[in-house]
Order: structure tokens, then sequence, then C-alpha cells
């Protein structure tokens, strides 16, 4: 017969040792957390605010956390924004999220069967993040990859957010951009909705062109954008060309498989 065994006080005190944690890193944590929930740079004051601190200590940690690359400073604002770390580790659980995967393992094929480069991009606190990028058959003058943040007016890819994703998000990465709705983009953005597509003729760089679409998941909420980009006169812009195809038709087999 095996008796029940019970944990002594020693034991019990021994697991919560084991279990302590390190009060300086929950409290940097804290920094971070406020930083991904207000999805903008933040002053030292604001960001101290809004993780419960004094200006004093949140700059001590952030002096840490800057040299580890978990957040930055901007030299002309002094504001504080997620840093390289932070943005890999942001990528590594994207990684893992159905929409990345499903686009991720299409992009390859498209790019192939197309000739241009493509991008996979998401929402990020600064705007539309290229978070995929596979280069095409042209070589191109622009400097576009992984970590590029595309511009909400002058790209297609941030027409393409402006237009389909969650007003909210957009209102906050139009903030941090600094950019206003005018009248002429409402226009556009309508056009675009009734679309479905958008494309850019050597903009933002000339000698470049481009088509985005959208990305939703089985509930029509947008999860990223599709764009391919490609050499002026060699990109495919028609609206209802080969590319423009080929691109609708891969953002609706990514929704079939998160439906």
């Amino acid at each position: 017969m095996v008796r029940p065994t019970h944990a002594t006080p020693d034991a019990e005190a021994g697991e919560e040792k084991k279990q302590r944690g390190i009060q300086s890193v929950e409290v940097g944590a804290r920094l971070l957390d406020a930083l991904a929930a207000r999805r903008e740079p933040l002053a030292l004051s604001a960001l101290a605010e809004a993780a419960g601190l004094s200006t004093a200590q949140a700059h001590t940690y952030l002096v840490s956390l800057t040299r580890l690359g978990l957040v930055k400073r901007d030299a002309l604002t002094g504001n504080y924004e997620p840093g390289p770390l932070s943005l890999r580790l942001g990528l590594l659980n994207l990684e893992h999220q159905p929409a990345y995967r499903a686009a991720a393992s299409r992009v390859p094929a498209l790019a192939l069967a197309t000739g241009m480069s493509v991008a996979v991009s998401v929402a990020g606190p600064q705007g539309p993040t290229i978070v995929r990028y596979e280069r095409g058959g042209y070589p191109l003058h622009v400097n576009l990859h992984v970590g590029t943040v595309m511009s909400l007016s002058a790209t297609a890819t941030g027409r393409v957010f402006r237009a389909f994703d969650d007003d909210v998000r957009v209102a906050a990465m139009l903030a941090h951009q600094a950019e206003a709705d005018a009248p002429e983009m409402s226009a556009r953005i309508g056009e675009i909705r009734a679309r479905g597509i958008e494309r850019g003729v050597d903009a933002p760089s000339p000698g470049v062109s481009s088509m985005s679409v959208p990305v939703f998941d089985g509930a029509q909420r947008m999860q990223l954008a599709l764009t391919a980009i490609g050499p002026t006169g060699l990109c495919d812009v028609d609206w209802d060309g080969p590319l423009a195809r080929a691109l609708k038709d891969a953002a609706r087999d990514i929704t079939g498989l998160l439906s």
C-alpha cells in the first residue's frame, strides 16, 4: 500500500524559492508592455506614467533595455519605441500565426510565377511593416526588406491598410506618421474598397510600380497585405491583368485556409 505524501513546510518553501522571479526584470517588462499597449513611440514621462514608475526609475530601466536592444530612443524626438530585439521576437511570434504561415508558404511561388518581388506586410506600431520579402526575377532600385515601414499614403500597401484594416489601428498608424485624411485620399480609399486592389506607378520611387491586395480571415478581418513590386514597364498594373488576378487568387486561397 502506497501512502500519500504531503509536502513539508521546508519543501513548500523550497518550491516557492525556485519559482521566485527577479523583480527588476518584471519591472522592466512593465515598460515594454506600456509601449506595446500604446502602439506608438512615447516620451520618457509618458512611458513612466503608463508603467507606474517615476521618471528616474523608468530612465534607469530604459538604459538597460536600450543596451539589450529591447527598446531604442529616437535621436531627434527622444521618444522610446521597440528596439531590434523586440522586433525579432515579434517576428518569431508572428511565424506561429496562421495567416502569416499560410501567406509565407505561397510567396515564393507567387514571386516565381509573376517575376515580381512579393512582400507580406502586417500592421505595426509605426505603420504597415514588411515581415516577409521574396525577391523576384527583376532587379529593383529600391531598398525594401523585412522591417521596412510603408507610408500609409504614398504606397499601395499603405493605402490598402487604410481601406481595409481596423479603424482604431489605422488611426494609430496615421497619428504616428503624422498623416491626416485629406478629401482626395478619402475618395481614393472608397475606390480601393470597391476594387479590392490598389496600385502604385512610379511611386513612391521612380521606376518602381506595385499592386497590393488585402488578405482577410474567415470573419472578414484584415490580417495582412500581399504586394507585388517590380520595375515600371515590366510590372503589369492593369486592374484586370495577370498580376492582379494572381494576387487576388493568392489572397482568396489564404483566406480559404483561415475560414
